[in-house]
C-alpha cells in the first residue's frame, strides 16, 4: 500500500489523548487507505508530561507513527509546518490532538483535494451544518467568531472559518510556500492562504467540534494575543520584524511604569532612590511582559530560569541604558535638539536590549 496521506498532530501535554487518538485515525483511515496509506506524525514541544516519549512508544508498535520531539522551541504553526514538511505523502493534514477535531472527516477532505476540485480542504465549525459547541465558553466562542470576522476583513480570506485549525492540502503546496509563512503564532491556515501567490479554492467540511478528551486548553490571553501578531506580520512585518516589533512596545509600556513609579516614590524619597527604585520596577516589568509575550515561544518557567532570566535581562538592559546615554548625550553635545537626541538614544538602547536579550535570555539565537 502506498502512502497517501500525512496527519500532522502538533502536541503539547497531551499524552492521554494520544493512544485513543491514532485509534480512531486507524478507524477512519484504515477503511479508506488500506494499512499503509497513512502515518501520524506527532510533533511535539517537549512537553513536561511525557507527550513525546508516549508517541515513541506507540510508534514501537505502530510504524504509522512518527515522532518529532523538539528542543527549544516552541509554537503551533511552526510545528504544523515542521511536520508537513516532515512527510513523503502528496497529502498532509493538520488536526489538534486533543480530540476536537473529527478524523472521520478526512476521507471527504483528501476526496475533495485530490479529485481536483479543491485546493485546500478545511473543517469548519462555522459552515452550515456544524457546530462551535466544543468551545469552552461563550466567550470564546464570541471570540473565535471576532477573530474571524477581522481575518475576513483584513485578508480578505472568503471563508467562514479561517481560523481552523483543522485543513488538508497536498504537500507540495506546503513546501512550496513554506518559505514565506511566518510560523508567528497558533493559526498557519490564516498564514497560509495570505502568502499564497494565487487565491486557493477552498472546500469546507462541516466541523461539529467536540469537547476535549483529557487535558485543559492551551488557549491564554497570550495565544489570543497572537492571532493579532499574526495580522501585523502579515502587513507590516516586512518592514519592522514582529518580535522587535513586540519588544519595542513593551518597552514603551515600560516607559510608562518608570515614570509613574518615579512619580510615586518621589513623593517620600530622593530623587537618586526614586530613580532607582522606578528603574527596577520597569526592568522587572519589562522581563516578565516580554516573558509571557514577545518570547512566548522560549518562555522560561520554572523559578530558577526566570530569576537566572530576570539577572540576565537586568544586565544586558543596565549596558544598554549606558549606551542610550552615550549617544543621546554625544549628539546633543553636536548641537542636536535634546529630544531628537533622546529618541535615538532610546532607539539604541532598545536595539541592543533586544539583541542582547534574545541571545543571552531568551534564545541562543536572536529571532
Amino acid at each position: 500500500m502506498t502512502l497517501e496521506l500525512a496527519v500532522v498532530l502538533p502536541t503539547l501535554d497531551e499524552r492521554d489523548n494520544l493512544a485513543p487518538l491514532i485509534a480512531r485515525l486507524d478507524a477512519a483511515l484504515s477503511p479508506a487507505l488500506g494499512t499503509g496509506g497513512w502515518e501520524a506524525i506527532v510533533v511535539d514541544d517537549d512537553s513536561g508530561d511525557g507527550t513525546a516519549d508516549e508517541a515513541r512508544a506507540l510508534a514501537l508498535a505502530d510504524p504509522r507513527v512518527r515522532v518529532i520531539h523538539r528542543i527549544g522551541r516552541r509554537g503551533l504553526a511552526s510545528a504544523a509546518i515542521e511536520g508537513m514538511c516532515a512527510t513523503a505523502a502528496p497529502f498532509a493534514a493538520v488536526m489538534d490532538a486533543d480530540h476536537q477535531h473529527d478524523p472521520a472527516l478526512l476521507p471527504r477532505m483528501l476526496d475533495a483535494v485530490r479529485g481536483g476540485s479543491a485546493d485546500i480542504a478545511v473543517a469548519s465549525r462555522f459552515a452550515s451544518g456544524a457546530s462551535a459547541a466544543g468551545l469552552a465558553s461563550e466567550r470564546r466562542e464570541r471570540a473565535s467568531g471576532l477573530a474571524n470576522r477581522l481575518a475576513r476583513k483584513l485578508l480578505g480570506v472568503d471563508l467562514s472559518d479561517p481560523m481552523s485549525g483543522f485543513f488538508l492540502l497536498e504537500s507540495w503546496r506546503l513546501r512550496a510556500l513554506a518559505p514565506r509563512l511566518s510560523g508567528v503564532g497558533f493559526k498557519i491556515l490564516l498564514d497560509i492562504l495570505a502568502v499564497a501567490p494565487e487565491p486557493l479554492r477552498v472546500h469546507e467540511e462541516p466541523l461539529t467540534f467536540a469537547r476535549r478528551r483529557s487535558g485543559t486548553s492551551k488557549l491564554d490571553r497570550a495565544v489570543a494575543f497572537e492571532f493579532l501578531i499574526g495580522l501585523y506580520e502579515r502587513s507590516l512585518g516586512r518592514f519592522i520584524p514582529t518580535r522587535f516589533a513586540l519588544f519595542g512596545t513593551v518597552g514603551a509600556v515600560g516607559v510608562a511604569v518608570h515614570m509613574a513609579v518615579l512619580a510615586i516614590v518621589l513623593q517620600v524619597a530622593a530623587f537618586v532612590v526614586a530613580q532607582s527604585a522606578a528603574v527596577f520596577a520597569a526592568m522587572t516589568f519589562n522581563f516578565w511582559l516580554n516573558n509571557w509575550l514577545t518570547y512566548r515561544d522560549r518562555r522560561l518557567t520554572g523559578l530558577a530560569a526566570l530569576l537566572r532570566g530576570w539577572l540576565g535581562f537586568c544586565a544586558t538592559c543596565a549596558v544598554g541604558a549606558i549606551a542610550n546615554v552615550a549617544v543621546a548625550t554625544f549628539l546633543v553635545a553636536q548641537g542636536l535638539h535634546w529630544a531628537m537626541g533622546a529618541m535615538a538614544g532610546i532607539v539604541i538602547g532598545a536595539v541592543w536590549n533586544y539583541a542582547l536579550s534574545s541571545r543571552f535570555v531568551w534564545g541562543r539565537y536572536p529571532a
